[in-house]
């Protein structure tokens, strides 16, 4: 199974799982009681300038990808392995029991509170870039810095396309220099601040305290770790990699590499749980032996055991 992370948002988002008795709607109808907000409402009416904020997109995210999850488990549905696109790694660890659903809220809530006020006081920005690979845009972020600003790869999502993060004017620059560099596009993205960069050191520092008052246990099945492209089942390591998550790179492609590649023990299906089908679309066309299926939804979960009783 994987988790998207944000941008996966979009307002209507579970409420056509709230509308069927089971652990899905019961999980649902806890999250304004557990967050003391209600979120509910931007998830279902908008509107999406609220949504979209880091603060409610990060719950909400993870209240989807958990409702799915537990849908799935009543089922008889769960995963042999799991991983998540940041913020996603958090609805990854319910998943596997690392976190309990009540506690990934109350984690993912303060991580979008430190991330958004991060923005706000040291502002940043993001840009994808297509048509590099890591290595190159990693060599123009380097020179890019040492002249301009800060400015890095933050996510390292398919063989072509990464993200970078840093400084609003080191972007900027970043961006002239990539498409000297030979880069098809290179597009800002609309978000708060310079996510999985050294802007956000000091919202990492303070995830990090509060995550020791946070019970976090031993993975049931393995969790491939954003910072490692590694998988994890440890409680330490993965506590350790939660917090230092915020400043490092998402290593989406090279998780990828380790659960769809030619491994042997690849799998044959794998699950995106929760909004949209982001993950899904990057990952088709790069791994046609494997079988991606997006599902959030009340449609998507009617016809996921036929599917599977089919190709298992």
């Amino acid at each position: 199974m994987l988790f998207p992370g944000q941008g996966s948002q979009a307002v209507g988002m579970t409420a056509d799982l709230m509308d069927h008795c089971g652990p899905a709607a019961d999980f649902l109808n806890t999250v304004n009681d557990i967050l003391d907000t209600n979120l509910l409402q931007a998830m279902h009416h908008g509107p999406e300038e609220v949504l979209t904020e880091t603060r409610n997109a990060q719950p909400a995210i993870l209240a989807h990808s958990v409702a799915v999850t537990l849908a799935l488990r009543e089922m008889g549905v769960t995963p042999s392995v799991v991983a998540g696109h940041s913020i996603g790694e958090f609805s990854a660890a319910v998943a596997v029991g690392v976190l309990d659903p009540a506690d990934g809220l109350k984690v993912v809530r303060r991580r979008g509170d430190l991330m958004f006020a991060a923005g706000q006081e040291v502002p940043g920005t993001m840009a994808a870039v297509m048509g590099l690979n890591g290595a190159q845009v990693t060599e123009v972020c380097t020179q890019v810095t040492k002249n301009t600003g800060v400015v890095v790869l933050a996510n390292h999502n398919s063989e072509a396309q990464v993200v970078i993060s840093g400084e609003v004017e080191a972007i900027a620059a970043a961006a002239e220099a990539l498409k000297d560099a030979g880069a098809r596009r290179v597009i800002t993205l609309n978000v708060s601040g310079a996510f999985h960069s050294p802007l956000l050191d000091g919202a990492g520092s303070s995830f990090t305290k509060f995550l020791k008052g946070i019970t976090i246990k031993n993975a049931e099945m393995p969790l491939v770790a954003n910072v490692s492209a590694t998988r994890v089942t440890d409680s330490a390591q993965l506590a350790d990699g939660f917090g230092r998550q915020l400043t490092l790179p998402v290593r989406w492609h090279e998780t990828m590499e380790l659960l769809a590649g030619q491994a042997a023990d690849r799998p044959k299906i794998i699950l995106e749980v929760g909004p949209g089908k982001v993950l899904t679309n990057l990952a088709r066309r790069a791994y046609p032996e494997v079988k991606f299926i997006p599902v959030g939804t009340n449609a998507d979960l009617d016809g996921i055991l036929d599917f599977l009783h089919e190709n298992l």
